[in-house]
């Protein structure tokens, strides 16, 4: 069992929603962010989704673009990446990381190679946001022979029939888009959201995860309802751009929003 399927067992067994955080690796600095990725762990998030820069980020809002410009500047790259991964598994060996980007730095690293790199990092799993499942095979056979879950998107737009394709490839988990446009985008229907998942979770036996638009306590509560995980990412990367001159305070900010999101999340509706 992989560490993904194994922390979601234990907070199915626990009747609790997992927390993802999502933040651009390298960003403002590759100094900064496994000491955040710890500083997120101590706050209570159980999976951590790690940004792979890419100069052309084709599916994400303003905020997270700035957040890859940033750590592009700063020199960061997929390997450089991998290095951060496994900087921090050398004091978290249970937490999940799981990476989300693009599809063309791995090419460009090759297949083969990128899978084999990416387990002994201590990568658990990998989001390739351009990587359609019909394109898919290649690099799902070579991650599921290391052990590496492949995680897919879908969309409100997504149709019975594509939701059972990606079912039959995916693992770990599946990741509800939940609004029509990119990350950060404002409004959020949860009824809207509860419907796609009660319609997922009917076709793929993976837990959900439900991200985009969630930005504060309120909405994470709301949302963790019906998903299986609550993904934040813009409403984290925002706070991050905001204190790019003073990153020192960047990992107890984070801590301590995603702090007040877990005990939203926890908090029993009444």
């Amino acid at each position: 069992m992989s560490r993904i399927a194994a922390r979601f067992e234990q907070l199915k067994q626990q009747g609790r929603t997992a927390l993802i955080p999502f933040v651009t690796a390298g960003d403002p600095s590759p100094e900064t962010t496994v000491a955040l990725m710890h500083a997120m762990v101590a706050a209570g998030v159980d999976i951590i989704e790690l940004g792979v820069p890419f100069s052309d980020p084709i599916a994400d809002g303003p905020v997270i673009q700035r957040a890859t410009e940033r750590a592009l500047a700063k020199g960061v790259r997929l390997i450089d990446v991998l290095a951060m991964v496994r900087a921090f598994r050398e004091c978290d060996a249970q937490t999940p990381v799981v990476l989300m980007g693009y599809l063309n730095p791995i090419e460009i690293m090759g297949y083969a190679a990128f899978s084999q790199q990416a387990q002994a990092a201590g990568v658990d799993g990998v989001l390739i946001v351009d990587l359609p499942p019909e394109e898919g095979h290649e690099l799902v056979s070579l991650m599921k022979a290391q052990g590496v879950d492949l995680v897919y998107l879908l969309a409100p737009t997504s149709t019975e029939a594509r939701i059972a394709l990606i079912g039959e490839l995916a693992s770990g988990f599946v990741y509800y888009v939940s609004i029509k446009g990119v990350t950060g985008a404002a409004h959020l229907d949860t009824d809207d959201v509860a419907r796609h998942v009660a319609t997922i979770k009917s076709i793929i036996p993976l837990p959900v995860g439900v991200g985009f638009g969630i930005s504060d306590a309120e909405t994470a509560a709301r949302v963790a309802q019906v998903a299986d995980a609550v993904i934040v990412g813009s409403a984290l990367v925002s706070r991050i751009e905001a204190l790019v001159e003073t990153p020192e305070r960047i990992p107890e900010t984070i801590a301590d929003f995603l702090a007040t999101l877990r005990t939203a999340i926890d908090t029993p509706s009444t």
